[in-house]
């Protein structure tokens, strides 16, 4: 019998095609995108229309979500995620308000801490659900592992999905089914399957949906670089090396990925940023700032 390796790998048609596009963005992701948005906005009539607009939309695509189809079950999760995150510009608690700010402020000081430990600075990336693989391809262009016009998001996606779609048993173990998490049973949601997998990896190349630790596995194996998570909280620096080894390794290697994760200091939820080194100029801004502080 061959090995489990072979036989899931039969399961997929051949890799997927090494020229990427430019995912066209859906018009309701945009919508959503732009909702959220203004989800920040400090005028409390903006946040209200906009958390009913996107209740309104969540309705209708966990409507459309009876459809099989891989495209109408991500916008459904999408829609979904989006109206959790209005929820929470309902009314507030004080208390509840109070703590959110000061998690804020930790996070935001950890994480400058650590950054002024490594000599970087954090170079906003775009909150489009497409973060993760920005910051992952403006740091690749830093070492000069992607030239700066394949720098991009689509490029990034397109190399998460082909490594995770040529190694299928390295992460089918450690994802949720799709179709347990859209429906009954949600709770135990069970291993992946086969032929959600495909779609998994679909999802990653051909849409918004936002990266976690698979994707970051993915790159790191896929361009042979480390990449370091710096983020609040143990460990501070998470280090994902393409060997596979546990994290080691020194967090102040030059030739390293760097971007940060932050949890708290985004209204739209989780988020990551590139970090890239501190210029002199920086460094003075910095030593100055210190002095009055």
């Amino acid at each position: 019998m061959g090995s489990k390796k072979n036989k899931l790998k039969k399961a997929f048609s051949p890799p997927f095609q090494q020229s990427p596009p430019v995912p066209e963005p859906n018009d309701d992701e945009e919508l959503l995108d732009d909702l959220m948005a203004q989800l920040d906005s400090g005028d409390q009539t903006v946040q209200a229309e906009s958390t009913q607009v996107i209740k309104d939309i969540q309705r209708q695509e966990m409507t459309n979500a009876t459809k099989k189809d891989s495209k109408s079950r991500h916008q459904a999760r999408q829609a979904r995620k989006a109206a959790a995150l209005a929820e929470s510009y309902s009314p507030t608690n004080h208390d509840a308000e109070a703590r959110l700010i000061q998690e804020v402020k930790e996070e935001e000081s950890n994480i400058k801490r650590i950054c002024d430990e490594l000599n970087v600075q954090i170079h906003e990336i775009n909150p489009d659900g497409h973060c993760l693989y920005s910051a992952i391809a403006d740091q690749l262009a830093l070492l000069s592992i992607l030239p700066p016009s394949q720098a991009n998001y689509a490029t990034t996606r397109l190399a998460a999905c082909n490594y995770m779609y040529s190694h299928p048993d390295d992460f089918i173990p450690f994802l949720p089914s799709t179709s347990g998490e859209d429906g009954p049973g949600a709770l135990n949601a069970g291993i992946i399957s086969p032929q959600e997998f495909q779609y998994y990896c679909q999802a990653i190349r051909d849409t918004a949906e936002w990266g976690g630790e698979p994707e970051i596995l993915a790159l790191s194996r896929a361009f042979n670089v480390p990449i370091h998570v710096i983020q609040s909280g143990q460990p501070p620096v998470v280090v994902h090396n393409p060997t596979g080894t546990p994290n080691d390794g020194d967090i102040r290697d030059k030739k390293v990925v760097r971007i940060s994760y932050h949890r708290r200091m985004y209204g739209l939820g989780e988020h990551y940023n590139s970090l890239r080194p501190r210029s002199k100029m920086s460094n003075l801004t910095q030593s100055i700032q210190d002095v009055f502080t």
